[in-house]
């Protein structure tokens, strides 16, 4: 069995009952995704997988043999930060930083699902184009929680990306 993370293929031989969660961060060392409430409430440990956000404390890793996994370290990095990372940092969308892997996976595939054309519930119509605004950020974001309160700032930078690629 193996595993597909930010390019890198990775041997699934380990104990069956190991979360994704904790399988990148023990076994690969991979600390970006944060383990934060552990019952999939929080948001903290989305993963990208296959490129639909999960929250990776959810599900095993063995369940994922053959699918491909981005974490935060496969959006960017310190040299070539992704648009959405460099927009966090411009924006001040992090204060503890704890959520922020989390929030820019999710908003990562929150684009994806935009331009999909996939409705939300704060979607005007279920057919056609739809907009980035920040009703809609704020209702495909639900799943993420920031204790430390900066949604003013993560809304700011996930809007700006969002204008800017989604227009």
């Amino acid at each position: 069995m193996a595993i597909t993370i930010n390019g890198q293929e990775h041997d699934l031989s380990g104990d069956p009952r190991t979360t994704l969660l904790d399988y990148l961060r023990d076994d690969l060392r991979l600390t970006g995704t944060k383990k934060g409430c552990d019952h999939g409430q929080c948001g903290a440990c989305t993963v990208l997988v296959n490129g639909m956000r999960i929250n990776s404390c959810l599900t095993l890793a063995v369940m994922h043999d053959g699918d491909s996994i981005t974490t935060i370290e496969g959006l960017g990095s310190l040299g070539s930060p992704s648009t959405l990372q460099k927009a966090f940092v411009e924006h001040d969308g992090y204060q503890c930083g704890f959520c922020t892997p989390g929030q820019i996976c999710s908003a990562t595939a929150m684009m994806a699902e935009i331009r999909a054309g996939w409705p939300s519930d704060a979607s005007e119509e279920l057919e056609g184009p739809i907009g980035a605004t920040s009703e809609e950020i704020r209702e495909r974001m639900s799943g993420n929680l920031c204790r430390c309160g900066a949604y003013a700032n993560i809304l700011a930078a996930i809007g700006e990306v969002a204008e800017e690629e989604l227009s």
